[in-house]
């Protein structure tokens, strides 16, 4: 990771627990351990700021069993 840190937001299907809440964090956090983290369960949506790129996050989401794409951020 090059330091630079992003704002992400993502669409994750599939996510009907808390513990698939927590599944999607571990998942991210395998990935970027500094990553800040917010999961919307109810809307289906995660927040990341992380150094790393939507791609690979939504490739560690995928192998987790949820799948995830990349939605427009704000601003």
């Amino acid at each position: 990771m090059d330091g630079t840190r992003t704002d992400l937001r993502m669409r994750v299907e599939g996510m009907t627990c808390d513990g698939c809440a927590a599944a999607v964090t571990r998942a991210v956090n395998r990935i970027d351990p500094t990553a800040e983290i917010q999961v919307d369960r109810a809307a289906g949506r995660v927040a990341i700021r992380t150094d790393a790129q939507a791609v690979v996050i939504a490739e560690a989401l995928a192998k987790a069993g949820y799948a995830a794409t990349a939605l427009p951020t704000s601003g």
